[in-house]
């Protein structure tokens, strides 16, 4: 049996796919692994920011098309990227075991390490957003391209840091000088650090092994964070974050963020709860409450 998986051709989402097959290869060594490598809107306009563009929705797009044209039996994301309101033709299958899913600041020890007036790279309004709250002095600039070519930002003199998702460094083996960021006052994209397979609803053909994929604790917190977004009515690229994790009796923290890009205006939350739709459509209630929605007015 042969399974095809659409994936990014950037070299973590490879990596990402990589390790989806050789999951699904521990479970039934019989299976044969296809991936197929994809280009999608997203990474060919790797010049501009995608908030105004349509989002990371863009980095999906090229392989839902495959496997509604029946090119793939699956895709691979980085689950930071599906959007909340994923199309009824699709459906995820599996989340993986998460990997760290902290911020990680690049060239300094620290946001307090940095000087004034120093640079800081990301392509993230949350970090922006989140990074200005805390040190306004500071110069945050658009970034991006692959993993490396954003490190590559200091040696060159064009910032004095630049912020990277740890997961992705780690999958990709950089441990690159700097310090995670605190995810109490640095509040995670949502998702972020988790791996999804996602496959069409009328043809998962592989549904079966693929579900043998899923980890139960990341699911049901992975799904309380997409559930805050969904009741918040934001896409992945806004300036939101949250951040969710599984106690040992069952219940589940979430812990949210919503800001102004230029970090004026923010507001955390927490709520606790069993019940991952509900807690997290509980707590966009009360960020709705706080009228946060008139903190995007300046969002591009």
């Amino acid at each position: 049996m042969t399974l095809r998986l659409a994936s990014r051709r950037s070299p973590l989402a490879l990596i990402q796919t990589r390790e989806v097959a050789g999951r699904l290869q521990q479970l039934d060594p019989s299976i044969e692994v296809e991936i197929v490598a994809l280009s999608t809107r997203g990474d060919e306009m790797s010049d501009r920011s995608l908030a105004p563009i349509g989002g990371k929705g863009l980095f999906i797009s090229a392989l839902e098309e495959a496997l509604r044209d029946g090119r793939a039996d699956a895709a691979v994301h980085s689950l930071k990227d599906v959007p909340v309101d994923l199309s009824p033709e699709f459906e995820i299958v599996a989340v993986l075991p998460r990997g760290d899913p902290r911020d990680y600041l690049v060239g300094a020890e620290g946001l307090d390490e940095l000087p004034a007036g120093s640079c800081v790279g990301t392509s993230s309004l949350r970090r922006q957003s989140q990074i200005l709250a805390r040190r306004p002095d500071l110069r945050v600039v658009p970034t991006r391209g692959n993993v490396n070519s954003r490190i590559d930002l200091i040696g060159q003199g064009r910032c004095e840091a630049v912020v990277l998702s740890r997961a992705g460094l780690e999958r990709l083996g950089l441990r690159p000088a700097g310090q995670s960021l605190d995810p109490e006052a640095h509040v995670p994209a949502i998702g972020q650090g988790a791996i999804a397979v996602e496959c069409r609803v009328a043809a998962a053909r592989h549904r079966e092994l693929l579900v043998a994929l899923h980890d139960p604790d990341c699911a049901r917190s992975t799904a309380a964070e997409r559930a805050f977004g969904r009741g918040l009515g934001v896409d992945c690229s806004a300036p939101v974050g949250a951040w969710a994790g599984c106690r040992q009796d069952g219940t589940i923290r979430l812990l949210a963020f919503a800001g102004s890009v230029d970090g004026r205006r923010i507001h955390r939350e927490s709520l606790s709860g069993h019940d991952p739709q509900l807690l997290g459509s509980q707590l966009a209630k009360r960020f709705h409450e706080q009228g946060i929605r008139n903190y995007f007015a300046a969002t591009p």
